[in-house]
C-alpha cells in the first residue's frame, strides 16, 4: 500500500501537534510521500495537474490539518475546489480516485466537551461531514477519522501518544472497510469485557 501524506498547516513549523505527527508518520516508513503544501504553495497558485498525478499514484490518501473555526485550513479547501475536477475526481469519467482511501487527521484545539453534540454543541464527525460527502461522490473509502481534543494544551506526551498509535494503524489495510473495521473493533472490545467478567 502506497500511502500519501498532504498536510495543510499554515505554520508547521511553529506547530506542536501537526509538526509532531508528521515527523512520526515520516520516520515510520510507512508513508511514501510527505508533504507540506503551505510551504510548496505559499502563494495559494496550485499546481493543479501536478496534483492530480500525484493522487493518482497512492493508495491512502492522508489530509492533515488543524480545525480552522469548525472548517479546514483556506489552502485546503482551494486545494479540493481546484485539484478535484469534474471528470477528474467525478463525473462520467472521473473515477481516478475511486477505490482508494481517505483518511483525515484533525487537531482539534477546543475540548471534548465543546464537542458533545448536545444543545449549542456538534461533533466532530458532524464538521468533518463535507469531507464525507466528498469521499462519497469520488467513490472514495472514507476511512474513521482520526482526530484529538484540547490540541493547543496537550502536554508533549500527549501529543507524541496519539501520534505513536496513529502510526501503529496508518497502513492497517483492514481499515479501507470503515464499516467492517468497526464491528471487527466492537466485538473484540466487547469478547474482553466478557472475559473480563467471566461471562465468556
Amino acid at each position: 500500500m502506497k500511502i500519501l501524506n498532504l498536510v495543510f498547516h499554515p505554520n508547521l513549523e511553529n506547530s506542536r501537534n501537526n509538526k509532531t505527527w508528521k515527523t512520526q508518520l515520516d520516520e515510520s516508513g510507512k508513508i511514501a510521500m510527505s508533504r507540506d503544501l503551505y510551504k510548496e504553495y505559499p502563494d495559494f497558485n496550485i499546481d493543479v495537474e501536478k496534483e492530480q498525478e500525484i493522487l493518482s499514484q497512492y493508495d491512502r490518501i492522508i489530509l492533515q490539518f488543524p480545525f480552522y473555526w469548525y472548517s479546514m485550513p483556506p489552502l485546503m479547501k482551494k486545494w479540493l475546489d481546484d485539484v478535484l475536477t469534474y471528470n477528474f475526481a467525478y463525473g462520467p469519467e472521473g473515477t481516478k480516485l475511486k477505490g482508494k482511501d481517505l483518511q483525515l487527521v484533525v487537531s482539534v484545539g477546543g475540548r471534548q466537551v465543546f464537542y458533545s453534540g448536545f444543545d449549542i454543541f456538534t461533533t466532530v464527525p458532524d464538521l468533518l461531514r463535507p469531507l464525507q460527502l466528498t469521499a462519497n461522490l469520488t467513490q472514495m473509502n472514507y476511512l474513521q477519522p482520526e482526530y484529538m481534543f484540547n490540541a493547543d494544551a496537550a502536554e508533549e506526551k500527549t501529543i507524541e501518544a496519539f501520534g505513536k498509535q496513529l502510526v501503529a494503524k496508518i497502513d492497517d489495510p483492514k481499515r479501507s472497510d470503515a464499516r467492517q473495521y468497526l464491528y471487527d473493533n466492537m466485538n473484540r472490545e466487547l469478547n474482553e469485557t466478557y472475559e473480563e467478567l467471566g461471562l465468556a
